[in-house]
C-alpha cells in the first residue's frame, strides 16, 4: 500500500483552496456617471469597451437595474447600505469644509462591516464621498479595511489631485498642484487595487473598486486611449476652470478635445476592469470570484461632455440628476464562472438597494438591521423563486425635490415638489414607452394615485436631508 504525505506547503494550499470554496471573492468594479449607453453589449457605437463586453459573454447583463439615485453620495449610500434613498442615511450631495462630505452615522451598518463579520478582507480603491478621514462615516470606520483614493467627491473634480488618502493617511502628490500635472490619480489607484489582490489571494476578499472614470473633469495622460480617438471625432474646446495660476478645486478643467477625451477616459476605464480580471485569472481565482461591473447614476453633461454625440443614455430620457430612465438606470453585468450562465441577459427588475442582500445569501454574512432590498442570487443562478419587489423607489433633492416609482410596467415621477407638495404624477408605461415620451397619466388615474400612495409610503423625512419642508 502506498503511503501519501502533505508536505508544508501542500497543507497550506489545501488550506487555501477549502477557504475559498466556503467563501467566493467579491469584486464590485463601480464607474461613476457611465451612462447606459456608453458600453459596446449596452448599443455603445463610437467607443470601445472589449474588456467589459467580453464580461457580458461570459455572464449575465441586466437590462433591467437602478442605480441609488441620480448622483454620487446619495447613490453609493444606498448601495453600502441596502436601503433606498426614502431611508438611506446620505440623500444628497452635502458638502463638508475643508474638505469631505456629510458622513454616515456609527449607527449605520455597512455592507463591507458585515462582510468583515463573515471572514473577508475589505478595500476600497478609488472615490468614497460618504465622510471625511476621522469622521463616522470614513471608510475605515464603515468596515473597510484598507482606502485609498480621494476621501471627498469635490476633490475627485481633479484628476490631478493634491493629495489622496491611505485609509487616515494624507498622500500628498509632489508635483501636482493645479498648476503642473504629474501624477494622474486614476492610475496610481488602479494599482493600488490589483496590488490588494495580490496581497489577499489566500484568504476571502470583497474589493470595491468606485472609479473616477468617467466623471468630469475630462482629462488624461496624452497616451495610447486618448490616441485611439484622437482627430476621430469633430471637436469644440470646453472652456472652464482650467490648470494654471488661480486654479481652484472645484470646477472643471478646459479640455481641447473633449469628445476624443471622454471616449478615451470610457476605454481606459474597460482596461483597468480588464486588468483586474487578468490579474484574478493569474492568480487562478476566477473560478472563486464574483464580479460585478455597474455605475452609480446616468451620464453627466459637465466638463465638455456630449451625451447625444455618443448616445449616452441609450436612447433613454435625461440623465445624471433626472430621475427618468436616463439618470437611473445603469448597465450592471455579473460574471460568476460556473454560477452564472454565460452569455444570458436577464429582465430581472432590480437596484442597488439589493446588492447587500444578495452578498449576505451568498457569503453567510449577518443579516442587517434594515434593508429595502430582495436578494437576486436565483436570478443570477436560475435555481430557485426569485422574489420581485412590489415597487422600487427613488428621491432626488436638488432642483426642487422629486420623486420616483417604478410598479412593474409603470414608472411615475413628480417634480419640483417642495414648491408643490401636491405635484401631478407623471406617468409612464414602460413596456411601450421605455424612452418616457407619453405621460399617460389623465388615461390611468387609479394607477396615479397609486404611485402616490407609493411615494407617502417610501419616504421618511431626514433632518439632515429634508425632501418636502427643505429649501
Amino acid at each position: 500500500m502506498k503511503k501519501h504525505f502533505l508536505t508544508a506547503g501542500m497543507l497550506v494550499m489545501a488550506t487555501i483552496t477549502m477557504a475559498q470554496q466556503r467563501k467566493p471573492n467579491i469584486v464590485f468594479i463601480l464607474a461613476d456617471d457611465l451612462g447606459y449607453g456608453d458600453l459596446g453589449v449596452y448599443g455603445q457605437q463610437k467607443i470601445k469597451t472589449p474588456n467589459i463586453d467580453r464580461m457580458a459573454k461570459n455572464g449575465m447583463r441586466f437590462t433591467s437595474f437602478y442605480a441609488g439615485t441620480s448622483v454620487c453620495a446619495p447613490s453609493r449610500s444606498s448601495l453600502i447600505t441596502g436601503q433606498h434613498t426614502g431611508h438611506t442615511y446620505i440623500r444628497g450631495n452635502k458638502e463638508i469644509q475643508p474638505e469631505g462630505q456629510e458622513p454616515l452615522a456609527d449607527t449605520v451598518q455597512s455592507m463591507a462591516s458585515l462582510l468583515q463579520q463573515a471572514g473577508y478582507t475589505t478595500g476600497a480603491f478609488g472615490k468614497w464621498g460618504l465622510g471625511m478621514v476621522g469622521t463616522t462615516g470614513a471608510p475605515d470606520r464603515k468596515g473597510f479595511d484598507k482606502f485609498f483614493g480621494y476621501n471627498c467627491q469635490r476633490q475627485s473634480h481633479r484628476y490631478y489631485p493634491t493629495h489622496l488618502w491611505d485609509n487616515d493617511q494624507k498622500v500628498v502628490l509632489e508635483g501636482n498642484d493645479l498648476t503642473n500635472k504629474v501624477h494622474y490619480a486614476p492610475a496610481l489607484i488602479q494599482q493600488k487595487a490589483l496590488d490588494f489582490i495580490d496581497e489577499n489571494k489566500g484568504k476571502p476578499f470583497f474589493l470595491f473598486i468606485p472609479v473616477v472614470l468617467p466623471h468630469a473633469e475630462l482629462q488624461g495622460p496624452d497616451d495610447e486611449w486618448f490616441k485611439m480617438y484622437d482627430g476621430k471625432f469633430p471637436e469644440t474646446p470646453h472652456k472652464g476652470n482650467g490648470y494654471g495660476p488661480g486654479a481652484t478645486v472645484p470646477g472643471y478643467a478646459s479640455v481641447d478635445k473633449p469628445r476624443a477625451t471622454y471616449a478615451g477616459m470610457v476605454s481606459r476605464m474597460d482596461a483597468y476592469v480588464g486588468q483586474v480580471i487578468a490579474k484574478l485569472t493569474e492568480l487562478n481565482l476566477m473560478d472563486n470570484t464574483i464580479i460585478i461591473f455597474t455605475s452609480d447614476n446616468g451620464a453627466h453633461f459637465e466638463g465638455g461632455a456630449d451625451i447625444p454625440f455618443f448616445n449616452s443614455s441609450g436612447g433613454l430620457r435625461g440623465a445624471k440628476r433626472d430621475l427618468y430612465e436616463g439618470g437611473i438606470k445603469t448597465p450592471f453585468i455579473v460574471q460568476w464562472n460556473g454560477k452564472v450562465k454565460p452569455g444570458t441577459t436577464s429582465r430581472h427588475t432590480g437596484a442597488f438597494w439589493d446588492v447587500l442582500p444578495t452578498f449576505v445569501e451568498i457569503t453567510g454574512a449577518p443579516a442587517p438591521r434594515h434593508t429595502d432590498g430582495i436578494s437576486f442570487l436565483p436570478a443570477l443562478s436560475g435555481k430557485g423563486r426569485q422574489q420581485k419587489h412590489d415597487y422600487l423607489y427613488w428621491e432626488f433633492h436638488e432642483s426642487g425635490g422629486r420623486q420616483a416609482v417604478r410598479m412593474g410596467k409603470w414608472k411615475g415621477v413628480r417634480l419640483d415638489i417642495r414648491k408643490n407638495p401636491d405635484a401631478p404624477v407623471e406617468l409612464y408605461n414602460l413596456e411601450k414607452d421605455p424612452a418616457e415620451k407619453n405621460n399617460v397619466a389623465a388615461n390611468n388615474p387609479a394607477i396615479v394615485q397609486a404611485m402616490r400612495e407609493k411615494m407617502a409610503e417610501a419616504h421618511i423625512e431626514s433632518p439632515i436631508f429634508p425632501l418636502l419642508n427643505g429649501k
